[in-house]
């Protein structure tokens, strides 16, 4: 047996799983992500030629498998959306994005710096990377298919999704902070990158993305709806892998126009949908993009399992696995909780939206990006150690509570709707 048939004979097996497992964990204190992640972990300690899995080594391929895996994602949760964006449909994102996305920032930074004592660089990558909720591992509080109805998405799910769908992109700012202060200072302090980062890697880049986000998105919808021509009409067709080409040219010309590629992939989505938002080719491209990033992220997880199995968590510290822990059930939490001060939602939505920033592989692809960007003031695989068991303990925390939690929520939210507060 060779390396290539394990690998065949288990990528076989991931596909059929990953179509059978989500009825199956539907509802239950267990998730699609924590299945896979617990499969690679348990292969990978059996006595099989299996190839060797260290992002550290591989740091490209991790990089472009993660990238891939999000875009999808991202592209599956804007054509998911229903509520057109506004100032106040939108207003709990709108307050994820802007106040309890900086103070989970902040908060993350100062717990690093106090118990890791690492260099302000490192901190602040640490943060960045740590910082945005995850599109693909929140299925069990993700909004569900397309429906013509803007009001058939509750605010938990919508809220979760919406947040996830936007603050991937907007980490890639801090992201390039951390890059530039380690440019500029190494293990120590300083401002000179500043100005230069506010305009291009702030302003500009963030203005691309959104701008070639939404006139990529107008132009697809009018080519997927509007042609006289049936011929040129893709609606008509039915074919749901026009969706990745969607996705691939949106975050393709975008980056190519040095934008923000995942900022406009998300705006990409939702901008098709705005195009005819009642269309059911819409569930087609969902349906089919759905399916597409169910399989990456069996085999992200697995990969995952497969790195921890090897060692991937031989350098983390105490002082590591508790900031990870800080993050999860102390700063998001509070970060949350104050971002949606203010808004009018009953006490259980509010708190089930401040706890479930769920941190997955978007943080992966952000330190696979940035280790090769610029060398970090701490060793890379201690930086994979901190990261990779923060995302651990995510999918394992909220992967068993998420389902029951949400399930719950769903049956209260019927018996009684909830008391909206000031």
């Amino acid at each position: 047996m060779t390396i290539a048939d394990a690998v065949f004979a288990w990528l076989g097996a991931g596909a059929l799983l990953a179509a059978v497992l989500p009825r199956v964990v539907a509802g239950r204190p267990l998730s699609l992500p924590l299945v896979f992640l617990l499969a690679g972990i348990g292969v990978y300690l059996l006595p099989l030629p299996l190839p060797d899995v260290d992002p550290v080594e591989h740091r490209q391929a991790a990089e472009h498998f993660t990238e891939t895996c999000v875009i999808i994602a991202l592209m599956g949760a804007g054509l998911a959306l229903n509520r057109p964006p506004g100032r106040h449909r939108w207003a709990t994102t709108w307050r994820l994005l802007g106040v309890t996305m900086p103070l989970t920032v902040a908060l993350t930074a100062l717990t690093a710096w106090w118990l890791l004592d690492w260099p302000p660089a490192a901190v602040l990558l640490l943060a960045a990377v740590l910082a945005p909720t995850d599109p693909v591992l929140a299925s069990e509080v993700r909004v569900g298919e397309p429906t013509e109805d803007e009001h058939d998405e509750d605010e938990v799910r919508f809220g979760l999704t919406s947040e996830a769908g936007l603050n991937d992109g907007l980490a890639f700012p801090l992201t390039l902070a951390a890059v530039a202060l380690a440019a500029a200072a190494g293990n120590g302090w300083s401002a000179d990158w500043l100005g230069a980062w506010v305009l291009r890697d702030v302003a500009l880049k963030c203005a691309v993305g959104l701008l070639g986000g939404w006139l990529i998105g107008r132009s697809l919808g009018w080519l997927f709806f509007r042609p006289r021509s049936p011929v040129l009409r893709l609606s008509e067709h039915r074919e749901g892998f026009v969706a990745l080409g969607a996705t691939f040219l949106s975050y393709g010309v975008t980056e190519l126009l040095h934008g923000y590629g995942f900022l406009a992939v998300f705006v990409t989505a939702c901008s098709i949908r705005a195009a005819e938002r009642a269309h059911g080719f819409h569930n087609v491209l969902h349906d089919f993009v759905e399916q597409v990033e169910r399989l990456f992220t069996a085999v992200v997880l697995f990969l995952l399992g497969a790195f921890v199995a090897l060692g991937g968590l031989a350098a983390l510290t105490w002082r590591g696995a508790v900031t990870g822990l800080v993050l999860l059930v102390v700063v998001r939490p509070l970060s949350g909780w104050a971002g949606l001060l203010g808004r009018r939602l009953g006490r259980r939505e509010r708190q089930v939206i401040a706890v479930y920033g769920i941190r997955g592989i978007g943080s992966l692809y952000y330190l696979a990006y940035a280790l090769g960007q610029h060398r970090f003031p701490v060793p890379a695989r201690e930086l994979w150690a901190v990261v990779t068991f923060t995302v651990l303990a995510s999918v394992v925390l909220h992967g068993v509570t998420a389902g029951p939690v949400v399930a719950r929520l769903d049956r209260l939210r019927t018996a009684s709707p909830p008391r909206e507060e000031d």
